[in-house]
Parts: C-alpha cells; structure tokens; sequence
C-alpha cells in the first residue's frame, strides 16, 4: 500500500536513510528538518503520515505533534513520534500530545514498515469518510461545525472497554488503571464471534486458555465489530508476534509488565480516534437521511420517491407485481396560509403527513412531492386496491378537524387523490406519476374531496 508519507528530522543522515527505506517500498516522501516547516508542509503537502523526530531545535516534535492533533483541518493525520531513546517519559509525552505511535532508534525496518502500512490503512478509511463529509456540507445535507461540536462531546464521554485475558492479575491490573477514566468489563471466554458493543478491546497475546490472535481476527471479520479498536497486550522481545497483530487488525500494541500510566494514555488516543471516525460516520448517516426526507413533515422527498419507483416499475413491466400510486394535494392550501398565516399552514403539512403515514403498509413510501402535493407508492397493489386505500385516507383526513395555532383553531380539510397502477409492458415512472396527476386534476375539476383512477389509454 503506497501513501504520502512526511518525515520531519533535523538530522540529514537520518532524514536519507528513512527516505531511501520507504521510497524503497514505493511510499511518496517528503522532508522537513524543523517543527515549524513541518506544520507548514502538512498544510500544503497533506501528507498520509507523519515520522516526526522527537529532538530538533526550536519546536520540537512534542509541540509540532499538539499543534497538528489541535488543528481541525489535521487532527486526523496520524502521527509517529521518533525517540532516540525508549524512555517511558517521552512515550508518555509524546501520547499526551496525541502521537498514534512510536518508534525507537535505531529504526527496525520490519516495525517502521507495519507502523506505517498499519496507520496508511487507516488514514484510507479516515480519507474517505471525511471526502463523503465534504460533498454533504456542499450539498448542505451535514453541517460540519455541528460534527465538530459531536466530536468534542463524544471525546469526553466515558468509554466502554473490554478486556479479554485470561491472567487475572493482570486484568485485575489493567481495568484498576482504566476504571477512573472508563467503564471496564471482563470476558473470560471469547467465543467465536462476538456480538457486544464496546469502544475498545484490550487482548491478551500471551493467553493460555484461548489464542488472542484469533480473537483479533474474528474481531476484524465480523460486521459488528469491524470498525472497533484493539490494542494488543505482549510481551517484550516478540517483534514477530507484534507484526502479526498489527498486519491481522490490532491497532496498537503494550508490553507486559503494562505500565498502567502508558495504558491509559494509548487507551486515550485509541478511543479519541474511534470517537472521531464514529461522528464522521453518523453524520454522513445522518446526511443521507436529510438528503431523502422531507424536513419540514419527515415523510420521504421526491428524490427518494423516484429512486425507488423507477425499479418497481421497470420489475413490473417485465411481468413482476403490479405497483400503485396516489398523489395527494389537500383542497384550498392557499386559503389557508393567506387566512392563518404560514406557521400555521405549516401545521397542516405536518397533521395531514402524519395522518397518511398512519395510512400506509410498512412496504409503501408516503412522501411529500413539494408544497401541499404527497404521494404514496404502493407496492403489490392493483388500481382498485389503491383506489379503496384512497378512499379510506380522504375520509381520515376529512373526518375530523385539523386542531391548529396552539388548539385556538379547528380548520376542515380535504384533501383530492389521483390514482394510477402499472399496467402493460411500456410503462415507466414518469408515465405512472402523469397519469396519476391527471386523475388528480379530474378530481380537482370534479368538485374536489374525491378519489379518482386513471387506466392507460389503449390505441385503437
């Protein structure tokens, strides 16, 4: 996997032999030699990955590493810290400031090569979620200042965390660590495949009751589980066994004896990034949902509408089930918003969509097509089983008032439906909905409060 790695040392020699190691590994590098050049080529550059040296005069990599995890703009590029030395002091510096992780010197090239092929497998996914984030806020169905605001609640709520070992001493030691912080559990005999919904499992590598590299595989396999973050717990002096829970999903590993302040600070990164990729998630789900409803009723728009007319039609017409549709508009709106206001007209629309998704089958679509128009796609539905179901809503909304303006109002309303089926091997959408609108019209001319059919007119 290639990616557009930056590597920030003030060493020239160090900053060739890297760049020749992942150059090597067809990885795109890019060079800095201070903390300050540094941020300003991850603004300009966008990097996949940052290798930032611990020690350089001026800003060093600490205070590059706060700076860019505070931007919103790179907070999401992931961040390994270089040390020459494995002082537990800077490693506990260095994740305070937000680093995903870290290598020491002498750089081993079989763990600088996991690290990094690791975190670009999962800048890929940050990548694309936060490209389908864009093209929301500039559809403006996701308000981007609102998911930054979700983020930063998320990040301070509690996290559920899991911890799967079977050494009780050490569990025991590694959720007395978490408890201040997190709520902990303990699984004492992982199944096959698991099903919960914890933000983060902690699994024992060293296991001897079950193999902790099958639990990290059936996490990773699993639909429920995908997304979840693992750290594994090893022991020092297994670089082998490492890289194997890195290449089968662990997104970071601690060594045994767990340094119970380390635990808490890697447990920290690893639940702010899942917190960050949660609220990117949801709020492209929650884009999706405004880009198919209708705000103002909740019923489903036009666009959603005709994505999912065009293939009932085009099943029915190669001899599948028959597919309905009435189109709805309520009778003298306009009286209405000029006698009582908008606000009120409002509440019309909202009575009167509330009433007919009350109408309609689960399988049906109730949506509003724009103004005071609905439509309801019924699917296995004949002319005349439409016709009844449109009969029974004109009377639900004619049969009682319309309770308005704070229950100071009691407004009649009828409402005139134009009905249509599928029928015959040249039917479209768009043939299906004008024929609709046209009985909608006759019904309009007849008098209105009225449900009226349309067939297909056969050429002679």
């Amino acid at each position: 996997m290639s990616a557009r790695v930056l590597v920030v040392d003030d060493n020239e020699a160090n900053v060739r032999l890297l760049q020749a190691k992942l150059t090597a590994e067809y990885f795109d590098v890019i060079t800095a030699t201070r903390g300050e050049e540094a941020l300003t080529k991850v603004r300009h550059e966008r990097p996949d990955i940052v290798l930032l040296d611990v020690m350089m005069p001026g800003m060093d990599g600490f205070e590059a590493c706060r700076q860019l995890k505070e931007g919103i703009d790179t907070r999401h590029i992931p961040v390994i810290l270089i040390t020459a030395l494995n002082q537990r002091e800077d490693r506990l510096r260095g994740l305070s400031a937000g680093a995903d992780d870290f290598l020491t010197k002498p750089i081993d090239n079989v763990q600088l090569l996991a690290r990094v092929k690791s975190l670009a497998r999962l800048k890929v996914v940050i990548d694309e979620l936060r490209s389908r984030e864009a093209n929301g806020a500039r559809l403006g169905v996701i308000d981007a200042e609102q998911r930054s605001d979700a983020i930063e609640a998320k990040a301070r709520a509690p996290a559920q965390v899991l911890i799967v070992d079977d050494n009780d001493n050490q569990a025991r030691r590694i959720a007395q660590a978490l408890e201040g912080e997190h709520a902990c559990a303990r699984y004492d005999a992982p199944a096959t495949h698991f099903t919960g919904g914890p933000d983060l499992l902690i699994v024992s590598l060293a296991a001897r009751t079950f193999d902790g590299f099958r639990v990290i595989a059936k996490m990773r396999s699993g639909q429920p589980t995908r997304h979840l973050p693992i750290l594994a717990v090893t022991d020092a002096g297994e670089p082998e066994r490492m890289l194997r829970a890195l290449d089968l999903g662990a997104h970071d590993f601690i060594l045994r004896p767990v340094d119970t302040e380390e635990l808490a600070a890697r447990v920290r990164t690893l639940v702010r990034r899942k917190r960050y990729m949660d609220a990117l998630r949801e709020t492209l789900d929650q884009g999706l949902e405004l880009a198919v409803t209708d705000q103002l009723t909740g019923l489903f728009n036009r666009r959603f509408l005709m994505t999912q007319l065009e293939p009932l039609v085009l099943r029915a017409s190669c001899g599948g089930d028959q597919v309905a549709v009435m189109i709805c508009d309520i009778d003298h709106f306009k009286r209405v918003n000029d006698t009582y206001g908008h606000d009120v007209g409002d509440e019309v629309l909202r009575e009167f969509a509330a009433r007919m998704g009350s109408n309609v089958r689960p399988n049906d679509f109730a949506c509003r097509m724009g103004g005071e128009e609905f439509a309801v796609v019924m699917t296995k539905t004949s002319g005349d089983v439409a016709c009844l179901a449109g009969e029974r809503l004109r009377r639900l909304v004619a049969g009682a008032p319309f309770i308005v303006a704070g229950g100071r109002e009691r407004l009649d309303v009828t409402v005139s439906i134009g009905v249509a089926a599928t029928e015959g091997r040249d039917e479209t959408a768009e043939s299906l909905l004008k024929r609709a609108d046209e009985a909608l019209y006759q019904a309009k001319r007849g008098g209105r409060n009225r449900v009226v059919g349309r067939r297909p007119v056969r050429a002679a």
